[in-house]
């Protein structure tokens, strides 16, 4: 294939793009909520409408790519994502940058499982396993290099720039894309519109309510309640619906793929714990342990570090190897990992930091090669699309569920043991005499709040390290489960024309 290789960097060049601003604008909130003259609690809604927005457009990646192709839609999807990321860092108020996120998420929804299908498309199955540990590299990069890249465009340059940065990596992979993809058109398909709202309906239900329901007390509140029965009134109509329907959004044998299946269940769950505990992490370096923002991106770096290596040192193990087996290794090695973290002290040297960091990274490199390899193994190679819609769709619905609840519960362990570590203080557990704490004047206020601030520390402690304990548990759980999987294997497409065929002869073109 002659432009594979520039056209991979093309493309992996823009879902990089992406990812990055999944995570990039999380450290400049405080910078952008007093620019744009936004509240604390308004200011989030520059993350919730970009999710938002890919959790509505990702079902309609198979439809737009038989409509339009797929070099029609990468070129559509990175123009508008610039344009949206140079229209986001010109932004003068919250309500400006909330349409500008909007269109932003929107673009940038089809951009990662476009660049999968290409990757998976452009390779035989021999070499799939070095493609994908090439695509896993590329959405590593996004959760490590997010927050420290863009504290670091924050801290010297100014919070528009973590936009801007945007526009010279958009300008290459346009210029890349246009010359090295070939244009290729599939058979066109009806819109399944009511399935697409049910399907949007449900996603945008769950994730408003996921945002909006630690700030408004849950189900105490009549909007998170209202929430919950738009989603579920509409995950269960379009279960009907699917079931029904001539056309259906997505194809219905793509779910009777046991792989398949089972694929998306891993991803769900690795998105759930990954992103998870990268949210925990730099609240918990920069409150417990005081490490200032540029040293916590750095304590952070071993995760990426530990991946980026060991996806190269495995790829071509993988190839040779069952990826269940590999699969069952890397959900180990990560709850291993997890379970490290669950030793944690308040105070500590960084080591122990670095270790699980590093481990974790590998665990995270043997899960997410072999998922992608199984829920691919058996699928045709004409789903390949709607599946990568729904792949991304799932790992981004782990993410949203797996922070949320692990705010949640932090939050409220933290309640509980402050309460409970606070009955325990006696008279021998601080440093000075409870009795007479009036005789010391204005110092008293200053004793108590220092004993107050021993106890919060230690409630927090024991809050963060529950939260990894929950993660090692989910992690070791995901393993009996790997026994319902058909060997991909044997299941791989062993023929030439099952090997080779593509949907909308991007292969052949590239020849």
């Amino acid at each position: 294939m002659k432009h594979r290789g520039w056209l991979l960097v093309g493309v992996m060049g823009a879902m990089v793009m992406q990812v990055l601003d999944t995570t990039i604008a999380n450290v400049a909130l405080p910078h952008m909520q007093s620019s744009l003259s936004a509240t604390q609690d308004t200011v989030t809604w520059v993350l919730t409408s970009y999710v938002l927005a890919s959790a509505v457009a990702l079902p309609l990646v198979g439809w737009l790519v038989s409509r339009l192709g797929t070099r029609t839609m990468l070129l559509g999807s990175v123009t508008l994502f610039t344009l949206a990321s140079i229209l986001c860092g010109l932004a003068q108020s919250l309500e400006q940058m909330v349409l500008f996120r909007v269109l932003q998420g929107l673009a940038g929804a089809f951009l990662g499982p476009l660049a999968q299908t290409v990757t998976i498309d452009t390779s035989t199955p021999s070499e799939r396993p070095k493609m994908m540990a090439l695509f896993t590299q590329g959405v590593m990069l996004g959760p490590i290099a997010g927050p420290m890249l863009g504290g670091y465009l924050t801290e010297n340059l100014d919070w528009r720039w973590v936009f801007f940065v945007n526009i010279p990596l958009g300008i290459a992979c346009l210029v890349i894309i246009a010359l090295c993809m070939p244009r290729t058109v599939g058979p066109a398909r009806k819109i399944d519109l009511l399935g697409w709202a049910l399907v949007a309906g449900a996603v945008s239900g769950l994730q408003l309510l996921l945002d909006r329901g630690p700030s408004q007390d849950w189900f105490e509140s009549g909007e998170v309640v209202s929430y919950l029965v738009l989603s579920l009134s509409c995950f269960w109509m379009g279960v009907v619906h699917f079931a029904a329907a001539r056309n259906p959004l997505f194809p219905p044998a793509m779910f009777t793929d046991r792989n398949f299946l089972g694929g998306l269940l891993f991803t769900f769950i690795m998105g759930m714990t990954m992103m998870s505990v990268m949210a925990l992490l730099p609240s918990l370096l920069q409150t417990i342990y005081r490490y200032p923002v540029i040293d916590a991106g750095l304590l952070l770096a071993p995760r990426g570090v530990g991946t980026l290596l060991f996806i190269m040192l495995f790829s071509r193990l993988m190839a040779k190897s069952d990826p269940r087996m590999m699969l069952a290794c890397g959900f180990g090695i990560t709850g291993f990992s997890f379970w490290l973290m669950t030793g944690w002290s308040d105070i500590m040297p960084t080591w122990p930091i670095v270790l699980s960091g590093f481990v974790q990274g590998m665990g995270i490199s043997l899960v997410f090669i072999p998922a992608n390899l199984i829920t691919f193994a058996t699928l045709p190679p004409a789903y390949r699309t709607d599946a990568s819609g729904l792949v991304n769709m799932m790992r981004n619905l782990g993410a949203s569920i797996g922070i949320a609840v692990a705010t949640f519960l932090l939050g409220r362990d933290i309640q509980v043991n402050h309460a409970e570590l606070g009955a325990e203080v006696t008279r021998l557990s601080v440093p000075f005499d409870l009795d007479r704490i009036t005789a010391y004047g204005d110092a008293s206020a200053a004793m108590i709040a220092a004993a107050d601030g021993m106890i919060n520390q230690q409630a927090a402690m024991i809050a963060y390290i529950n939260d990894f304990l929950l993660m090692a548990v989910v992690s070791f759980v995901a393993i009996p489960l790997i026994l319902f999987l058909k060997s991909a294997k044997s299941a791989m497409p062993v023929t030439k024309e099952a090997a080779g065929s593509v949907p909308d002869g991007m292969a052949d073109a590239l020849h």
